[in-house]
């Protein structure tokens, strides 16, 4: 079904166009790696903690924070909490391991600490999920500009991954970063005006949404300890808090946005300023699938009834249903907003990953000038631009909800790194044989625990071991007490096993 009026398609193509010009007005003038990587290293700490926030925030924050309130209620939204564990730790502990060393790559530190092979492991690691994790926020608008427009699945795919990858291949991290303040405001203005418009239409306004939901047990939460169950306040916080970690502390995607701050200091204030700046955005994010779960109790469920057959659909179907002609065009431009900002940062940091971890350090210096090295840089990136939109096509055959299919995939690959970090900075024991063997046996148990499945009597559905939200914290620490056995030998420096 299509209800996209004129004015819609011209909202949703001026936006495209409006991306792709600020990725050619921002590629004049890069003469080096640091200006396209690091955007000259003098971005201040607001714009920082826009980019980073906006990066991590995909069309898949768009359509599955809501969606899984909807359907599940509200319990998964308290990772929020985790926030004030991760970040304080970031920034105390593991930023200045990486800001003071000048690094383009996170991984860089981990060849100073223990080896060129743990690097190029753990950056191949990297690219692995964010790989899989960027198909993930590609399919996501594409689904939604279906359900809102009717077009083919695989256009929205193509043209989603063609427009990013123009103009981060064009203007490098600069371009990424003033996209992603742009596609901030969008993303937060389209997520308030669906919120405001649903309420207005739910009796009582908010306060009826509030007694629709607690009525409904929307705001019920587990606490108990069993592992199996899918969320509980100990998985949300004690989980949330490794995969956050895993996010902010061994992600290139955001470290990278860390170093482009003018000094240690203004990265550090920057990730402070984004802590305060995520608590509404989380909020407004969930909260919408509180206003969506009172609205559609009093007008029927679409789920229930058969018009949509997946949750992951509940907003854009209410765009299709609800809004007036006009509106869903800039709709669908604020989910293409999230999704196009977290597939630069992502590209983006592919393609540091590759050519500063594996081509530049491989290769004899003598074929390592700069001119060379952003003509690569930039073929790169549409490599990656293309690899990532073939992926998305796979996403689709994925049977969990989206909310569980990311946080399972940062899970599997995360967990085992994060654990490699914290070995390298809190450890003196543990050596490059050691930390390999870790991360090895990490990444093996994980795999385990995400495909067994057992029934719990017969003839029920199988369900995990654990629960997705466990899965970083294990690969974390059977990293770690692996990695701590395997190592033979103490050094005095940290930086010498």
């Amino acid at each position: 079904m299509s209800t996209f009026t004129t004015w819609d398609y011209l909202i949703f193509f001026v936006y495209l166009a409006a991306s792709v010009g600020i990725g050619i007005w921002f590629s004049r003038g890069q003469q080096s790696l640091d200006d396209y990587f690091l955007a000259g290293r003098n971005m201040n700490r607001f714009v920082v903690a826009m980019t980073v926030l906006a990066a991590l925030f995909s069309g898949i924050s768009y359509l599955a924070g809501p969606s899984e309130v909807y359907t599940s209620g509200f319990g998964f939204a308290w990772i929020l909490l985790s926030f004030f564990i991760a970040t304080p730790f970031t920034a105390i502990w593991l930023m200045p391991h990486f800001y003071n060393s000048r690094y383009i790559t996170v991984y860089h530190f981990l060849e100073d600490r223990f080896s060129l092979a743990v690097r190029l492991f753990a950056s191949g690691l990297f690219i692995l999920r964010v790989s899989l994790w960027l198909a993930a926020a590609t399919y996501a608008p594409a689904l939604a500009l279906k359900e809102v427009t009717g077009l083919p699945l695989w256009f929205s795919i193509v043209v989603t991954g063609l427009v990013t990858t123009i103009y981060t291949m064009l203007g490098g991290m600069k371009a990424v970063i003033w996209t992603d303040v742009m596609q901030l405001f969008v993303l937060f203005g389209g997520q308030l005006l669906i919120t405001f418009v649903a309420a207005g239409k739910v009796p009582g306004g908010f306060g009826g949404i509030w007694d629709t939901c607690v009525a409904g047990h929307r705001f019920d939460l587990s606490f108990s300890f069993d592992p199996h169950e899918r969320i509980t306040f100990w998985s949300v916080i004690i989980g949330g808090s490794f995969l956050s970690l895993v996010q902010m502390a061994t992600d290139q995607v955001s470290v990278q946005r860390y170093l482009t701050a003018g000094s240690m200091r203004e990265a550090q204030r920057a990730l402070w300023i984004k802590l305060w700046m995520v608590l509404p955005v989380l909020v407004l994010f969930y909260g919408t699938g509180l206003v969506l779960y009172a609205f559609y109790h009093h007008h029927g469920d679409p789920l229930a009834a058969g018009h949509i057959t997946r949750g992951d659909q509940i907003l854009p179907y209410f765009v299709v249903t609800q809004l007036p002609a006009g509106l869903p065009g800039l709709l669908i431009a604020a989910i293409f907003a999230a999704s196009m900002s977290t597939v630069s940062a992502g590209v983006n940091s592919l393609t540091s990953a590759t050519l500063c971890d594996f081509y530049q350090r491989l290769t004899p210096p003598e074929h390592v000038s700069e001119k060379r090295l952003l003509s690569l840089a930039r073929w790169l990136t549409l490599l990656y631009g293309v690899l990532v939109t073939a992926a998305a096509f796979g996403i689709s055959a994925m049977k969990t909800n989206l909310v569980e299919s990311v946080n399972s995939i940062i899970g599997l690959v995360g967990g085992p790194l994060l654990g490699l970090f914290l070995l390298g900075v809190f450890t003196r024991r543990v050596d490059s044989r050691g930390a390999l063997c870790g991360c090895l046996a990490g990444f093996a148990a994980l795999i385990f625990l995400f495909f067994y499945k057992t029934a719990a009597t017969p003839g029920a559905a199988p369900t995990a071991l654990v629960s997705f939200l466990w899965f970083t914290m294990i690969g974390c620490i059977i990293t770690m007490g692996v990695g701590w056995l395997a190592s033979g030998r103490s050094s005095s420096e940290p930086g010498k096993a």
